[in-house]
């Protein structure tokens, strides 16, 4: 009985995650580039995270890592902080905060294509034709990018690379959920994701560059928001999923995201906190969202039915 609350837990865990990062799509958006650069936004998320998962973890956990593992944790931060965020927040910056969370719901999908290799899951006739309509859905609404207001090639291009770095970042840091804490394993691959941040060259040149002393009270609390909300606690929520459910589980959840970031556009949008997003909403980009949950269904069937 035990094991099936935690596997509940991680569930609702997982949903928490897709639904801040949902509100992050939009509000992110309003900070960037007019107070922050991409590059200075990504550093201050990765920097208050370390900070804070190095004084939780040095209350609650204490465990010592083989130094084998260390290397693999460093190519997990390559992955899932240094690459994922740079990509992610540049994508967000030329393109929409819906198509973001559009491109984000294509990661199951990747994580199964990834699977097959990495973990010699299973193919079958039904998950085979999921990547094939997930795959042409993606390509057609990289394809209508540019025609709309707030839509970019270069940005929906940058969003799809996020999205396949982090479903190789899920996939690489399952093992290390079943040998360490998830504290353990996330506040070493956010302390090597801020060191190759660090050396990124245009970071150290754009934080130089910038006028914080305009920044107004409202967006330091969306960049709060972003370190502590968005940071500290999806990821730290994520590793929990990933301890008790398989990549494929945890990355199904992301397709609630388009449908949470559209919500979010409209809430924020009445509440007077963010600009206008609602006019990227199309009747053809909804259907693309459309076929890509059905192709997450089809090649999460099984997997999600044997782990649930």
């Amino acid at each position: 009985m035990g094991f099936f609350r935690k596997e509940y837990s991680a569930h609702l865990a997982l949903f928490m995650v897709n639904t801040l990062y949902g509100a992050n799509h939009v509000l992110a958006k309003g900070v960037m580039p007019q107070f922050l650069t991409p590059n200075v936004f990504i550093l201050f998320r990765i920097l208050g995270a370390t900070i804070l998962f190095w004084l939780v973890k040095s209350f609650y956990v204490k465990e010592k890592i083989d130094k084998k593992d260390l290397l693999m944790m460093a190519v997990c931060a390559v992955f899932g902080v240094a690459v994922n965020q740079l990509f992610f927040f540049h994508g967000l910056n030329l393109s929409s905060a819906i198509n973001s969370g559009i491109f984000m719901s294509i990661n199951p999908i990747l994580v199964t294509i990834l699977s097959l290799f990495i973990l010699k899951d299973k193919v079958t006739l039904v998950r085979a034709f999921g990547i094939v309509l997930g795959t042409t859905a993606t390509i057609l609404l990289t394809l209508t990018a540019g025609t709309g207001k707030g839509d970019s090639v270069l940005g929906d291009t940058f969003l799809f690379i996020n999205a396949v770095s982090y479903a190789i970042y899920l996939v690489m840091a399952k093992p290390l959920m079943r040998k360490y804490s998830p504290l353990t394993v996330i506040t070493w691959v956010f302390t090597f994701g801020l060191l190759f941040v660090l050396v990124f060259p245009p970071t150290l040149l754009d934080l130089s560059n910038t006028n914080f002393s305009v920044i107004p009270s409202h967006v330091w609390y969306k960049i709060i928001y972003v370190i502590i909300g968005v940071t500290f606690f999806t990821y730290l929520l994520t590793m929990y999923g990933l301890k008790y459910l398989s990549p494929t589980v945890s990355s199904s959840y992301i397709y609630f995201q388009p449908i949470l970031v559209m919500a979010f556009a409209y809430l924020f949008l009445n509440m007077g906190i963010a600009e206008d997003y609602t006019q990227t909403i199309t009747w053809e980009k909804t259907g693309y969202m459309l076929s890509i949950f059905l192709a997450v269904y089809l090649t999460s069937q099984g997997t999600i039915l044997k782990r649930a």
